[in-house]
């Protein structure tokens, strides 16, 4: 006898269903808390509310999309989940680290320096044993980040030692 494929339906993948309809949820508080931003009259198209508008579309968007899927039996576990490989603790690790340090840090040492260590410990996360390399391209990125938002847009993210001498 031979296995019966069961039918798409609501009994099947209920989880990722559930998901879905979180996401579907927190898209719509998002909507909600969007309507509650107050704009002023002087914008005439694009205010302050088009990006969040967008994100609580998106959202929406996507938990309708993964709530289909689960429907049709195409999001679940498969047989690849339970071949997974287990949560490497070390990386795991290496990325806390540098999460706790960039916020330990970045009101001392500044946005460049914290987002430095922060690139460091992510690269070292990911198995790069080249500090020097992941220190040069770190500290490029963050500058540019930086002067990016100081400069440009005149936004102050951070001010710290290396801020204060550009």
């Amino acid at each position: 006898m031979t296995p019966r494929a069961r039918a798409p339906g609501p009994s099947r993948n209920r989880g990722p269903a559930f998901v879905g309809a979180g996401i579907v949820l927190f898209g719509l508080v998002v909507l909600q808390q969007t309507t509650q931003i107050p704009v002023s009259p002087l914008y005439s198209k694009v205010g302050p509310t088009i990006f969040p508008y967008m994100v609580a579309a998106a959202l929406v968007a996507l938990g309708i999309a993964l709530i289909v899927q689960a429907w049709l039996g195409q999001w679940g576990e498969t047989d690849a989940d339970s071949d997974a490989a287990p949560v490497d603790g070390q990386s795991l690790g290496w990325l806390a680290l540098g999460l706790v340090l960039n916020v330990a840090l970045i009101d001392f040492l500044g946005f460049v320096i914290a987002s430095t260590i922060l690139f460091v410990c992510t690269a070292r996360a990911f198995g790069s044993r080249q500090w020097l390399r992941d220190t040069s391209i770190a500290l490029a990125l963050a500058l540019l980040a930086y002067l990016g938002f100081a400069k440009l847009l005149g936004i102050s993210i951070g001010a710290g030692i290396l801020e204060g001498i550009l």
